[in-house]
């Protein structure tokens, strides 16, 4: 069996090393003309270290990765302290692993170079983007974007927000735009003079933003991503999000944090999409991985982490298959891979929006949030215990 992969991102190299682990050969079609990952940092909760380690490059990472002392939410209003979340002792106790933040460059770097080592199993083609496939007695032929046609007996579609693959078998057009729009920069550690807080992973909260810094590269320097929910967008302007807005958002807020909007840079914008949950991902041999099948707003740092949590758990299904002695057919193995995965990834996708508007409090709701959060524990972990458990392979 050649299973095809469309996209060579966290999602899909984490798929390909899954299913080479299993034995299974896998091409991985990557639109880029070379692979790579554009950002900064990420977040690996408990649950995508769990599945750092099953894929064998956790040690590789643990080098560069950052570990925080805590996760603390700051309000931006009045400089002071909501809640934190103790990340040493009893959270290292409960989840077994780490809570950590890396450079999205290490992570995909490290999965990609363990996909390189399997060269037999796993072949990495670039300029290859997804265009539209069709199906027949069990082969996906696939087309690609320069005309080229490759067939497989299986098409893995880990190609995006904005899969080509998603539009064929859902067909439900663009994503849904949040209006929030997020701002990052990473700055060296020696340029940094308050460093009270560099040792937590920090969220800011405020008013239609928050403020997220935490430090990367194996501490050597600090990232920094402003967010805004853009009042520009919600009047229907063309132009929105940009950083006059952001300064106009973040004028009344705390000195420490007007003055971190200095290591942002002005040069790009992320603009902030989801997709309503929706099943179906599955048609004849070809399913959706990753932000092709569930992609969800930043808030609960998870979309990368359900990507890998996806691969795993698909190679997993496929070996159940391998090792039977009558075969099911491989779209009942693609069929129980989403039913696993489906509505854990949905849950994620609702909570973070809720959890958006939670960041972004303002008036009586931003006085809630504050009294019920400040009658937490550093040590009650229940906001994110459902996450951090992860799952069972």
């Amino acid at each position: 069996m050649t299973i095809l992969i469309a996209g060579g991102g966290i999602g899909g190299v984490s798929a390909a090393l899954a299913l080479a682990q299993k034995g299974f050969k896998v091409r991985v079609l990557e639109r880029a003309a070379e692979f790579g990952e554009i950002g900064f940092g990420i977040q690996l909760g408990p649950n995508a270290f769990a599945m750092l380690d099953r894929l064998g490059v956790r040690q590789a990472l643990e080098a560069t990765a950052f570990f925080p002392n805590n996760l603390v939410m700051q309000d931006a209003t009045n400089g002071r302290e909501v809640s934190r979340i103790h990340l040493k002792g009893a959270f290292r106790q409960k989840y077994k692993w780490p809570y950590a933040v890396i450079h999205r460059r290490d992570l995909h770097g490290a999965l990609l170079d363990a996909c390189r080592d399997k060269p037999e199993l796993v072949s990495l083609e670039t300029s290859s983007g997804l265009k539209s496939f069709k199906q027949d007695k069990g082969r996906v032929q696939v087309t690609l974007e320069d005309g080229r046609e490759i067939e497989g007996e299986m098409l893995i579609c880990a190609d995006g927000l904005r899969s080509a693959g998603r539009q064929q078998i859902i067909g439900d057009g663009e994503p849904r735009v949040s209006g929030h729009v997020a701002h990052r920069g990473v700055v060296p550690m020696d340029k940094v003079s308050d460093t009270r807080f560099v040792d937590d992973m920090v969220i800011w909260v405020g008013p239609n933003l928050h403020l997220v810094q935490y430090r990367l590269r194996g501490g050597t320097v600090l990232n920094n991503v402003c967010v805004i929910e853009s009042e520009q967008y919600k009047q229907g302007r063309e132009q929105w999000g940009g950083m006059d807005e952001v300064q106009h958002i973040f004028a009344g807020m705390v000195p420490y944090v007007r003055d971190a909007l200095s290591f942002i840079s002005t040069e790009r914008s992320w603009v902030m999409c989801d997709r309503e949950p929706t099943a179906g991902w599955t048609q004849g041999n070809v399913t959706l991985l990753g932000d092709a099948a569930h992609p969800t707003l930043q808030y609960l740092a998870q979309g990368a982490c359900m990507a890998m949590e996806d691969g795993v758990v698909l190679a997993a299904e496929m070996a159940k298959r391998a090792a039977s002695a009558s075969p099911a057919p491989v779209n009942a193995t693609l069929q129980a891979y989403e039913e696993a995965r489906y509505l854990r990834a949905a849950r994620i996708t609702l909570t973070s929006r809720f959890f958006g508007h939670v960041c972004h409090a303002g008036g009586g709701a931003r006085d809630l949030r504050n009294h019920l959060a400040g009658q937490r524990g550093p040590e009650n972990f229940f906001e994110v215990d459902w996450i951090y458990r992860g799952i069972e392979v």
